[in-house]
């Protein structure tokens, strides 16, 4: 048995016993713990998907996922219908907005240094939520949905239901791009272009192409992502960032390009903020948790000599 494979049983058999452990001491730490680690792995999926394939770090990643929140509650407010009616649609333009991002900007970076990536999504990302500020000002907005405040109480605790929708939502978002990468022709051609684009274009596969496509489904799964996040949560131009920050380290937790380990990574992370949260004074503490579980991370996987 390799080294990763031992390393993630045992990670594996930490959480199982974590577990247990809230389970009989804390419940509702678990709970909240699981409800909060399906949202950060639901929005960390599509970020892992493009630094697989396309080695580029989307500063922009948030800020996609709250203008497609914007674009959902526009259209919803305007035809006085469900935000979920508007979804698929929503994700249909934010496919589109990804394939043209991607031809304007992302194409002329992929060879360029990191760093130069890295500022031109910085700078994305200070477009998208600048240009959201200037048209639909700063002022936070929420939908108010009856469903999305049904709640269950078994015995003592009582919890909201649906928050594990977004539990629901990273799983079948990680099937379908398990699916995607390992059964059909397009997520195969993808696999190779990750893994080695000059070979991949040697064989016939159009690279930039491919790029594109996987830069726009990105975008796409964002957009579905957005109409969850309005349902649930104030919108407001700059509730992205976090998001990206997020979504990033737990990409470096799990190791580029290993997507169901990021479910245990966001779980890892959700049940330590939601554990260091439930008492009392403690809830900013939660952040701090967190830079301590990535820096932590890193340091180890420094001193084994592997990278992210």
């Amino acid at each position: 048995m390799d080294s990763r494979k031992k390393a993630l049983l045992a990670i594996i058999a930490a959480v199982a016993v974590v577990t247990v452990i809230l389970l009989l001491w804390k419940p509702t730490v678990l709970i909240f713990g699981v409800q909060r680690a399906g949202l950060y792995a639901a929005v960390a999926l599509p970020m892992a998907l493009i630094l697989g394939i396309v080695h580029i770090v989307n500063l922009a990643h948030g800020e996609m996922m709250i203008l497609s929140a914007y674009i959902t509650y526009a259209v919803a407010r305007a035809l006085g219908v469900d935000p979920f009616l508007v979804m698929i649609p929503t994700a249909a333009v934010m496919f589109i907005v990804g394939a043209i991002l991607y031809r304007v900007t992302i194409k002329h970076a992929i060879e360029a240094p990191e760093l130069n990536q890295l500022i031109l999504t910085f700078g994305l990302a200070m477009v998208i939520s600048q240009g959201i500020n200037m048209v639909a000002t700063s002022q936070p907005r929420k939908l108010s949905l009856d469903y999305v405040t049904a709640s269950l109480t078994i015995g003592d605790i009582s919890f909201g239901v649906y928050d594990f929708i977004f539990v629901a939502l990273a799983l079948v978002m990680l099937l379908g791009l398990t699916f995607f990468l390992k059964k059909t022709t397009m997520g195969k051609a993808a696999l190779a272009v990750g893994v080695n684009p000059r070979g991949a274009a040697i064989v016939g596969i159009n690279v930039h192409k491919t790029y594109m496509l996987v830069f726009a489904a990105s975008a796409a799964m964002l957009g579905i992502l957005g109409t969850f996040f309005l349902t649930k949560m104030s919108l407001f131009p700059t509730a992205g960032g976090a998001f990206t920050m997020k979504s990033f380290c737990l990409v470096a937790m799990a190791g580029i390009g290993n997507l169901p380990t990021i479910l245990l990574a966001a779980l890892a992370l959700g049940v330590a903020e939601a554990f260091i949260g439930s008492f009392a004074g403690m809830g900013s503490w939660t952040h701090i948790v967190f830079f301590a579980m990535i820096i932590a991370v890193i340091l180890g996987r420094s001193f084994r000599g592997k990278s992210l």
